[in-house]
């Protein structure tokens, strides 16, 4: 059964900083590309960041790069992104996708509220 569990959501402050982790389960952790996706009240789900499966190349939306980081590590089974000077318009339900060619898995989200 594959399941993707995310964590490290919450309230903060502008300028301030969050890390997110999600931990997968019931298949080939190594074997996919994993990406962070967000969604914020009353619009659509839109890309944030995107690691290849060996964790060797990574891609940002820019509304987030210099500021967020994706990173993995394939012996826990687990993705993170370290999220440093955020923005209220950073606040959004954050989501981790994990993807290859034969399928596509969603986890359920947490919350990041950056509010003062």
């Amino acid at each position: 059964q594959v399941q993707l569990v995310e964590s490290g959501g919450g309230l903060v402050q502008p300028g301030g900083s969050l890390s997110l982790s999600c931990a997968a389960s019931g298949f080939t952790f190594s074997a996919y590309a994993m990406n962070w996706y967000r969604q914020a009240p009353g619009k659509e789900r839109e890309f944030v960041a995107r690691i290849s499966s060996g964790g060797g190349s990574t891609s940002y939306a820019d509304s987030v790069k210099g500021r967020f980081t994706i990173s993995r590590d394939n012996a826990k089974n687990t993705v993170y992104l370290q999220m440093n000077s955020l923005k209220p318009e950073d606040t959004a339900v954050y989501y981790c996708k994990a993807e290859n060619v034969f399928r596509v898995a969603w986890g359920q989200g947490t919350q990041v509220t950056v509010s003062s």
